[in-house]
């Protein structure tokens, strides 16, 4: 069984670089090439936007990062369990949202070997991805 890396990140847009650095730093110490940490990185920041903002009227109040790392892949879990977006947008409503939510889905399937997006009726919304070693 691989590393357990998990951590909470408030909702504000400015802790996504946060979660992109400390999943980063955790597939570095992996041993994964700069190229799929890079991917990595994007797609976790992509994913972070989407659980805490895309499609609702605030931001989320806090979300899960957990990140496990094995000897041939990492996944990453993103998850919304606070149920609650009451953090203040800078515009309402976020007029953008579906489209770069839609881009952001096609980016991190582009870069992750396995995506898989989880939005069960009275569920939190989770995205888990997974990256393999070349």
């Amino acid at each position: 069984m691989g590393d357990l890396l998990k951590f909470s990140i408030p909702g504000k847009p400015e802790y996504v670089k946060t979660a992109k650095l400390a999943v980063g730093s955790a597939a570095g110490a992996a041993n994964f090439n700069i190229e799929a940490i890079e991917d990595i990185e994007i797609a976790v920041g992509e994913a972070c936007k989407i659980i805490t903002c895309h499609g609702f009227d605030g931001f989320s109040e806090f979300y899960n990062v957990e990140c496990r790392i094995e000897p041939d892949q990492i996944t990453v879990l993103i998850s919304d369990t606070s149920r609650v977006h009451s953090l203040e947008k800078y515009k309402k409503p976020c007029i953008d949202c579906p489209n770069e939510g839609n881009l952001g889905i096609y980016v991190i399937k582009s870069l992750m070997d396995e995506v898989e997006i989880l939005r069960e009726e009275g569920e939190n919304n989770r995205i888990r991805m997974v990256k393999r070693k070349c």
